[in-house]
Formats: structure tokens, C-alpha cells, sequence
């Protein structure tokens, strides 16, 4: 009966640093962790750590990690957004290719892009009939931003080649020259267009 005793004694006592070590990588590696490398990255990158944010007036007009809706006929247009562009709500549709839903609302976006433009409905680059995976994508590729310059220069009363030039200096190259493809913040590209000349009537949502 003692040595049963002894034996159950012994492996109750088992648990207590076990428990413990559990404990301290719980408190360091799931606390003081994520506290230091929250607090590093505010220190070396601030702007970053804070969501990309851009003020206008004071107040934040939008982060260009973010897409946005832009109504007026003076602004270039983002991608279209499953999720309404709401951050909250960040998915795309889930709709497979082969799915008619989603074949309906690429004709039906297709045409509506193309009536926008002015141009023939072939001519309009896939990425502003389609949504990205997270329904957020702030960027369009060159092609995308470019196709909407005569609309633009046009409700602004701008020279095309202002525009134009508005364009090239806001298209990004591969990250690190290597990752992705060339592409155009939309609200970056907005923003410079509202520094060049006052905002247009019933601007961005």
C-alpha cells in the first residue's frame, strides 16, 4: 500500500513542471513576444504599423494597402470587391470559373466598364471584371489605370498627357525588382490627382 502511495505521489509531482514550463512559453512566446515585435515594428516602421494610412485635411482618407470606391468620373477606379470593399468583410466570391453566376457578372461588368470608357468591351483589362481573392486589391496594373486616362483628363479638364504622366510616375515596378508585376496604387494615383488640381464634384465615397 506505502510503495502504491509513493508511486502516485511521485506522478502528481510529475505535472508541476510541466505545467509550469507550459505557462512560461504560454506568457513568453504567446505575450512578451508578440509585445516586443509589435513594439519593434511601430519603432522601425510607423507608418507601416499603423495600416499605411494617409490623412487629407487631417483626417485619414484612406490606407494604400486598402481598395476603395471612387464614384465622380474625375478619379480612377479600383477593382471590383466581393466584399463591398469592406475591411471587416475581407473574401472574395467564391464563385468557381465554371460557375454561370460568375461568367453573367464578368459579361455584365465587362459591358459596363466598357460604356464607361468608351471603348470596345474586349479592350478592357481582366483585373477591373474581376475581384481579388480578398475583395481589398488597392492596385491595377498599368494597362487598367491607362485605359481610364480620357475619362479622367476629360471631367477634370485636364490635358491627357498630364494625366498620362500622372500614370507613369505612380506605376510600381516588381517588389525588390524581382516580385510581382509592374501596378498603380489607385488612391495614390487619386491623391496626386487632387494635389495637381481641387477635387472634382462628388468625389471619392
Amino acid at each position: 500500500m506505502s510503495i502504491q502511495n509513493h508511486a502516485l505521489i511521485d506522478h502528481s509531482g510529475g505535472w508541476r513542471p510541466a505545467i509550469g514550463l507550459a505557462l512560461v512559453a504560454l506568457l513568453a512566446m504567446g505575450l512578451l513576444y508578440s509585445l516586443a515585435g509589435a513594439g519593434l515594428g511601430r519603432m522601425l516602421f510607423p507608418w507601416q504599423a499603423t495600416g499605411s494610412l494617409v490623412e487629407r485635411d487631417g483626417k485619414a482618407a484612406g490606407s494604400f494597402l486598402v481598395a476603395q470606391p471612387f464614384v465622380a468620373d474625375g478619379y480612377f477606379q479600383a477593382r471590383p470587391s466581393a466584399a463591398d470593399y469592406d475591411p471587416m468583410a475581407a473574401a472574395g466570391s467564391n464563385l468557381a470559373r465554371s460557375n454561370p453566376e460568375l461568367r453573367r457578372r464578368i459579361v455584365d461588368t465587362r459591358a459596363a466598364v466598357a460604356a464607361r470608357e468608351g471603348i470596345a468591351p474586349e479592350a478592357v483589362p481582366i483585373e477591373l471584371v474581376t475581384q481579388s481573392g480578398s475583395g481589398l486589391d488597392p492596385h491595377i496594373t498599368p494597362a487598367g489605370a491607362r485605359m481610364q486616362v480620357a475619362r479622367v483628363a476629360h471631367a477634370r479638364g485636364l490635358d491627357v498627357a498630364r494625366v498620362e504622366r500622372l500614370v507613369e510616375q505612380h506605376t510600381e515596378g516588381p517588389q525588390f525588382g524581382l516580385l510581382g508585376q509592374p501596378r498603380v496604387d489607385v488612391l495614390a494615383l487619386n491623391l496626386a490627382l487632387d494635389a495637381a488640381q481641387g477635387a472634382p464634384p462628388g468625389g471619392a465615397q
